[in-house]
């Protein structure tokens, strides 16, 4: 029997995650199909319903539903207690769904491709402290790193270092950006900024590095910017391939999948919207 899977969400048609796991899917030969499918706002829980009667083996899950699907599923990764979203749902025996975030361990797997394999003792400033930040800054504080957490709502940067970490950070207001990143050894853009067609302005970087969980359009305006003040910029898009790496392993055991090829298709893919 097809192991069934899909990428839930509103909206999902833009979502990279079908290309991303039928190219691992195609290339070992299994026996297994992988869509995405729309699901509205506040229809989460009868949708969850439906995918467990008509068989799915596991669902990736993005915005609006990373919250909500939280209460609706039976089995929670200690993960996904802290962070309280998940985006890896996998089938019970009993029709229930447990519910994982491999945004965390997606991060650290991004990272370690870049050749940041040890963040314990280093100063991470981290932007934003909204859901993105979340997952970020649970794997970080979990690994070592000393954080700064910086947001428009300072409140709000207090508050998700007390939900996401076990230890005490630093936090502070996005308008004192340059002052703080002057002594971060690395810089990681959780905000929607660059959706806007924003950016923050850097102090010069040396070198070190500017990460953006955004990638494509997005993300341009800003890894733009950071470049020309010196530092290495890197998008986001590494760290989508390697959440969804997890996420496979989750579903059907075994080693990761190869990141390269997925990665590869995805630059592609993203050649064409510009």
């Amino acid at each position: 029997m097809m192991d069934r899977l899909a990428v839930i969400g509103d909206p999902v048609g833009h979502s990279l995650s079908p290309q991303i796991h039928m190219t691992w899917i195609d290339g070992l030969g299994m026996d297994a199909s992988y869509e995405s499918i729309r699901v509205p706002a506040g229809e989460t829980a009868d949708a969850l319903e439906r995918f467990a009667q008509n068989s799915f083996r596991g669902l990736n899950v993005t915005l609006p539903h990373k919250q909500a699907v939280v209460e609706s599923a039976s089995d929670l990764s200690p993960a996904v207690k802290v962070i309280g979203a998940a985006n890896t749902l996998s089938r019970k025996p009993d029709g229930t769904w447990r519910a994982d975030n491999t945004d965390a361990p997606g991060l650290m797997s991004a990272l370690s491709r870049i050749n940041v394999r040890d963040v314990a003792g280093k100063t991470v400033l981290v932007l934003g402290a909204g859901g993105a930040a979340r997952a970020a800054l649970y794997a970080l504080d979990e690994a070592g790193a000393g954080l700064i957490v910086l947001n428009r709502t300072v409140e709000k940067a207090e508050k998700v270092i007390d939900s996401c970490c076990q230890r005490s950070h630093e936090y502070g207001s996005l308008a004192d950006m340059e002052q703080y990143a002057r002594k971060a050894d690395l810089i990681i853009n959780t905000t929607s900024a660059g959706y806007t067609g924003e950016h923050f302005h850097l102090p010069q970087g040396d070198g070190r590095l500017f990460f953006d969980i955004s990638y494509g359009k997005p993300a341009a305006a800003q890894l733009d910017h950071a470049s020309e003040c010196g530092w290495r910029a890197e998008d986001g898009l590494g760290m989508l391939v390697c959440q969804a790496a997890e996420s496979f392993r989750i579903w059907f055991g075994g080693e990761l999948p190869d990141i390269e090829p997925a990665l590869a298709v995805c630059r592609e893919t993203l050649k064409s919207y510009q």
